[in-house]
């Protein structure tokens, strides 16, 4: 089984919306490396929310593309086929945390959302989705954290004020996942 099919094979999917998310980059990824082709209308794409475990505290990235507060990711180079090796580049290239583990389970990474998300034109490219898969990534130098380039910054942040932050709905619904693992329901 691919790197792709197993990850999806263990999202955590909620919704049904998600589901049929989850159901479509699996057809995708059946098809092999045409799952992460920028060329196809939707692709798959690998991201991370990175927090600093002490503290409580996310990392949000301005995309200034997208015009909003959002965590880091993107596409996969070639030859990638990893959603969660291409988070976690994507994680250390535009934080410049290269401590990035996956949280809470450092064994296992598991994808904590799964979202399709559409993407607007621009002049290199037509309107198409994103089949992003979301990680939670953990750093232990929360203050090593560097933007990528001008007008990426970076933000530290309580999960509240990151979701009073983000004007990106399904990025509040991660968000709000990640606070679950900072509190997790007791168990029985």
């Amino acid at each position: 089984m691919s790197a792709l099919l197993d990850a999806l094979a263990r999202a955590d999917v909620r919704t049904d919306r998600e589901r049929v998310d989850v159901d479509r980059r699996t057809e995708r990824g059946a098809a092999g490396t045409a799952a992460w082709s920028r060329t196809e209308p939707l692709h798959v794409t690998g991201s991370a929310f990175v927090v600093h475990p002490p503290t409580r505290r996310v990392l949000l990235r301005w995309h200034d593309r997208q015009q909003a507060w959002i965590q880091a990711g993107g596409h996969g180079d070639p030859g990638e086929d990893d959603p969660f090796e291409v988070a976690r580049r994507e994680a250390v290239e535009e934080t410049g945390l290269d401590d990035v583990a996956p949280w809470p389970d450092a064994v296992r990474p598991r994808i904590v959302h799964a979202v399709v998300v559409p993407v607007v034109a621009n002049d290199r490219e037509p309107a198409h989705e994103h089949g992003d898969l979301r990680y939670v990534l953990a750093t232990e130098h929360p203050e090593r954290a560097t933007v990528e380039h001008d007008g990426a910054d970076l933000r530290w942040l309580t999960v509240d004020e990151a979701i009073e932050l983000t004007t990106v709905d399904n990025v509040r619904t991660t968000l709000r996942r990640v606070g679950e693992l900072f509190d997790p329901p007791a168990p029985g």
